[in-house]
């Protein structure tokens, strides 16, 4: 018989998702192991200044009594939150969500996720080891950056992904292009051109600007990020033309922001880029050359299991993908039974609502309910430790 493991379920991030999963869990009565800084990609990832553009409802994290709310964060820490939240606020309220839902939170980088006759096996940036009943993936967006291919020969000096950028500052007085023309590409762009930056963004289509207090990107992303069963049940074929379809858009608000500050290129890509010394020279669709001491992408992000290390190779080798990304079940389960995903990771199965932090409900939800179910049933000797979801 395999020994019992250290925790029925361990969680790997400790963003939004993740805190919010290891929440759920351990609301129903399970031995939780939440590994990760939490909130890291938030703290180190993210420049200050940036706002969220979503309502303030849609940025809960979730516990099970809905006790953890923005409102009680503020009268507890005196906190005064408007809106847009700033990204300062956000990560206060994490953190504090952190503190009361998952005190026992462990900061620890997990270096992999390998099967075990436990369960699964992590091993620990500091050596450690710990195993799992079963494991849920939230990494977050961090691994799934977009590069396009066109800028692989430019050093990092020179072209870096959004996701790279804490504090912008060191971009005073310098020429920047930004590459997006979604909410990102724009705020960035606002936000190099506060600190004294010259700032070129370049969109291949037109800027989609969202009505004021539109929070998402379009009627159907919303009502798909309200139901994220709803779009796992359509044919794939479908989830594949959604996600072609959609359109990012950019908050209202910003517009005046980049007034006197970008030049903005809609229509525009870049079609050849090189350096010339410390500073990169781009050929624009127009014809236009446009020289820069540093180019930043805004080009979003492609969900990938080969792009997720933390995963053993024989582990990735056995997870079935559509396009690159897990395909999950109702409870985001992966084909590895055992192995959930949580987040972004989910986009090709649940569509938009992984995109934004209202999506951290459902999830958990679903995730917590399988796991106990199925923890409820080998305690009771119907099943044995090889997981099942088959009940389900």
């Amino acid at each position: 018989m395999a020994a019992r493991p250290d925790y029925d379920a361990v969680v790997v991030g400790a963003g939004p998702y993740g805190l919010s999963t290891a929440a759920h869990l351990a609301g129903r009565g399970l031995r939780v192991g939440l590994f990760g800084r939490p909130f890291a990609q938030w703290r180190d990832g993210t420049p200050d200044g940036l706002l969220l553009r979503s309502p303030l409802r849609s940025l809960e994290l979730s516990d099970p009594r809905r006790r953890l709310t923005l409102a009680r964060f503020a009268g507890e820490t005196g906190s005064a939150i408007g809106q847009p939240v700033p990204r300062a606020k956000f990560i206060d309220y994490g953190l504090w969500f952190q503190r009361q839902a998952v005190p026992s939170a462990d900061s620890t980088h997990v270096a992999s996720v390998e099967r075990d006759p436990a369960g699964f096996r992590l091993r620990l940036a500091d050596g450690r080891e710990a195993t799992g009943g079963a494991v849920v993936v939230a990494v977050g967006s961090g691994p799934f950056a977009h590069r396009p291919a066109l800028y692989d020969h430019l050093p990092s000096s020179i072209v870096s992904h959004s996701s790279d950028h804490g504090p912008l500052d060191r971009f005073g007085g310098s020429r920047v292009i930004v590459v997006g023309g979604g909410q990102s590409a724009l705020e960035f762009a606002a936000l190099l051109g506060e600190t004294g930056a010259d700032v070129h963004l370049l969109a291949r289509r037109p800027i989609e600007w969202a009505r004021a207090g539109q929070p998402e990107d379009g009627r159907a992303a919303r009502w798909f990020g309200r139901h994220p069963a709803a779009f796992h049940q359509m044919p794939q074929w479908a989830r594949d033309r959604w996600s072609r379809c959609a359109r990012p858009t950019a908050a209202a608000w910003i517009r005046d922001r980049l007034d006197g500050r970008v030049t903005l290129h809609e229509r525009r890509s870049i079609l050849a880029i090189d350096t010339n010394g410390e500073v990169a020279v781009a050929t624009t669709s127009d014809g236009t050359t446009l020289r820069a001491d540093h180019v930043i992408l805004a080009t979003g992000y492609d969900v990938r299991l080969d792009r997720m290390s933390v995963i053993d190779a024989s582990l990735r080798a056995a997870i079935r993908t559509h396009h690159g990304a897990p395909v999950l079940s109702p409870v985001c389960e992966s084909s590895v039974l055992g192995i959930f995903f949580a987040g972004l990771a989910g986009i090709g199965s649940f569509g938009p609502a992984c995109r934004f932090i209202a999506g951290c409900r459902p999830t958990a939800r679903r995730i917590a309910w399988a796991i106990a179910g199925v923890h409820a049933a080998r305690s009771r000797g119907w099943l044995s430790m090889t997981w099942s979801t088959s009940l389900f």
